[in-house]
């Protein structure tokens, strides 16, 4: 597979909502806690959106971390709705010693949480990403894995209906969920319009049309959601599977945790998610009685000169709270985690030093000749540019609000219909772009 650039991620936030009235507060950087040998000591707490491991694999963590570090005690804090917690948690002091970035963080506003990891050359040349969570030449988070784009299918499902092969076009995707809603018992597309946030991961595909430049291509748009446009390609594809009424029967009862297990199990075929949910969706597979082998990772239906892309960045990133009373036992924590613990290799992703192999739940890449796009960091003096537009135009690009209205509208429950839904969402956004210049 090639790497189609280099360039950090351009990461970006939904609304900021509260998290702007911070103050600057001191450099924790300057006090680390050390034993009166210069060894790293202290306590420091974990906060982490894995609540699901923090009894088993976190614990194995932190035993092998406090053998290499014996003056150090970890303690995790696992927090289910981790988006909505820590994001108000933000506007206190009180929000643990490492942390997983939150996605309401703008650039800017990374002085005033956390703690600066070093220059982004510096950090650079240990990680990959790093541009993702970085102001002003400052580093503020180390990946704790790397996605591709894509989606995760029932192989055997999809084989049932005759299709071996990834589509190549939007069409070719819809007329294949068509042909599982025809031969199979299966529900071909399952949206997780309940719980929201996997709405998202349908933004990440951003690039597999418009390659690196896609976040300052959208940012010079006025009208995102019109035909030829990446935007308007991802999100109506998502539109018409739904219109086309090839998903659940009533979006408001989906449950994240049981769709790892519908999947896995072949009752539902397809779900839009980062590379990092194969594994989980494996694991759902053989708790049900199936295989592993019968869920697979292929990439978007956008070909771009004949190729596939799948775009790649870093996952949540790990942080240094820059109120942490122990801030080196805090940056150890970030290094052994992304260097040492094996956590991207668990979870199939790839890894986030800059060194890192192919993992094997992308395998199906190979063979299909996938290009990867990593996606340019916005120009200096223009990180918040595009979330400016987005806030402002309260079109919330990652978050779940504007996908579950389109959603409504493609399956009847609100007035409208694509055409009007997306003239709607190009007035807003062109709006915004004037009143933000």
């Amino acid at each position: 597979m090639k790497l189609k650039h280099s360039a950090g991620f351009a990461a970006a936030g939904v609304l900021a909502m509260a998290l702007t009235a911070c103050s600057s507060g001191s450099d924790s950087g300057d006090d680390a806690a050390e034993s009166g040998d210069g060894a790293i000591s202290g306590d420091i707490t974990v906060l982490t959106n894995r609540t699901d491991l923090i009894d088993t694999t976190f614990q194995d963590y932190k035993n092998t971390f406090e053998s290499e570090y014996p003056d150090v005690n970890v303690e995790f804090e696992g927090i289910t709705d981790y988006e909505g917690d820590v994001s108000i948690r933000l506007n206190t002091q009180d929000f643990g010693d490492v942390l997983l970035i939150p996605n309401t963080v703008s650039k800017d506003q990374l002085p005033n949480f956390f703690a600066p990891l070093g220059s982004v050359d510096e950090v650079s040349e240990t990680y990959r990403f790093v541009s993702e969570q970085a102001y002003e030449d400052q580093a503020y988070g180390v990946a704790i894995t790397g996605n591709a784009q894509g989606y995760v299918i029932n192989k055997k499902v999809w084989e049932e209906a005759g299709i071996t092969e990834a589509p190549t076009t939007p069409e070719e995707f819809v007329d294949a969920l068509q042909a599982i809603a025809d031969s199979t018992d299966a529900t071909p597309y399952y949206t997780n319009y309940a719980d929201g946030w996997p709405l998202s991961q349908w933004q990440g595909n951003r690039g597999v049309i418009a390659g690196p430049e896609t976040e300052q291509i959208l940012a010079d748009t006025d009208e995102p959601w019109t035909e030829g446009e990446e935007q308007y390609a991802i999100d109506s594809l998502l539109y018409d599977v739904v219109d086309a009424g090839l998903s659940e029967d009533d979006p408001t009862t989906t449950n994240w945790e049981e769709s790892k297990t519908l999947l896995g199990s072949g009752e539902v075929a397809t779900m839009v998610l980062g590379s990092w949910a194969v594994t989980q969706v494996q694991d759902a597979a053989e708790a049900a009685g199936g295989s592993p082998d019968d869920i697979a990772y292929w990439p978007m239906p956008f070909q771009v000169d004949g190729s596939f892309h799948s775009t790649i960045g870093g996952d949540y990133k790990n942080a240094v709270s820059k109120y942490s009373e122990n801030p080196e036992a805090a940056r150890a924590w970030v290094d052994w985690f992304a260097q040492e613990s094996g956590y991207a290799e668990s979870q199939g992703g790839l890894a986030p030093t800059v060194e890192g192999e192919l993992p094997s739940t992308l395998s199906e890449f190979e063979s299909l000749g996938v290009e990867f796009v990593e996606i340019d960091p916005a120009p200096a003096g223009e990180e918040t540019a595009l979330s400016d537009i987005y806030d402002t135009a309260e079109i919330d690009l990652w978050g779940n609000v504007y996908r579950q209205k389109m959603i409504d509208t493609a399956r009847g429950a609100a007035d409208g219909d694509k055409a009007s839904y997306f003239d709607s969402l190009n007035e807003r956004w062109s709006a915004a772009r004037a009143e933000v210049g």
